[in-house]
């Protein structure tokens, strides 16, 4: 979900999200979750949203166009048996409207930097085999190692 652009044009900035994004936030978090056809109710993005306020382990950056926000990242630093804590990228959004012009690049790099800051050996993502553009922009930008994710359902 991303674009293939190397250099954001001069007026994106990336920062942290702020509390009045809300509203931009829940549009850009559901549109993320309908490309991975997921529904969740208002409440849960209620709910993520206090955790991303109040810095309960989970963190997330906006990519802003004019001060218009139309990208997002959520990330979090787990625990590794073998190396320090690893920092996760879990989400990687941008309006459809904005790609094609460097955000989601700009948005991997600040997560990076605070990964670097941290002292995390390592940063990584998933994504799904058939999101052909974010690939593009991920092969450009870090390795693919072959790795395949299975999920055991736990209900």
């Amino acid at each position: 979900m991303t674009e293939q652009t190397a250099t954001p044009p001069a007026d994106v900035t990336v920062n942290a999200l702020q509390a009045s994004d809300y509203a931009a936030w829940q549009r850009l978090g559901a549109a993320y979750n309908r490309f991975y056809e997921r529904e969740f109710p208002l409440a849960t993005y209620e709910r993520t949203w206090q955790r991303l306020m109040q810095g309960d382990g989970i963190h997330g950056f906006a990519a802003r166009v004019d001060g218009q926000l139309q990208g997002i990242t959520h990330f979090l630093f787990q625990p590794s048996i073998w190396t320090g804590d690893v920092c996760y990228l879990q989400d990687l959004f941008v309006d459809e409207a904005a790609r094609g012009h460097g955000l989601a690049q700009a948005l991997i790099e600040q997560v990076a930097q605070v990964a670097r800051a941290r002292g995390a050996p390592r940063l990584y993502w998933l994504t799904h085999t058939t999101n052909a553009r974010a690939r593009r922009l991920y092969d450009r930008v870090a390795q693919y190692h072959g790795f395949i994710r299975y999920d055991y359902a736990m209900g």
